[in-house]
């Protein structure tokens, strides 16, 4: 933990944070990885629709989301920083 009790980001994070994210690139990593569950709009199928889920959802904790596989029966995914970057970027504009 840093000072003030909040949480450094990891280093996997940092690099996410630091690239600009292709929402037409992040739009294909979901059709790929993450449509068979969330729907091919991300409304909904047997996972949660992620409309506006970067509302609710802080980007560290959407990349946190992704990766960690602590929410099953979603996999643990960990894609290269660039394609998780493009990912963030496609998820924010739902």
């Amino acid at each position: 933990m840093g000072s003030y009790g909040f949480r450094s980001a990891d280093p996997y994070t940092e690099k996410v944070l630091t690239r600009v994210g292709n929402q037409i690139q992040g739009h294909a990593i979901f059709q790929i990885n993450c449509a068979t569950c969330h729907g091919l709009f991300a409304d909904g199928k047997v996972g949660p629709s992620l409309k506006s889920v970067a509302s609710r959802k802080s980007r560290s904790a959407l990349i946190e989301q992704v990766i960690s596989g602590k929410t099953p029966p979603m996999p643990q995914f960990q894609p290269s920083p660039q394609e998780m970057a493009d990912l963030l970027s496609y998820l924010e504009s739902l």
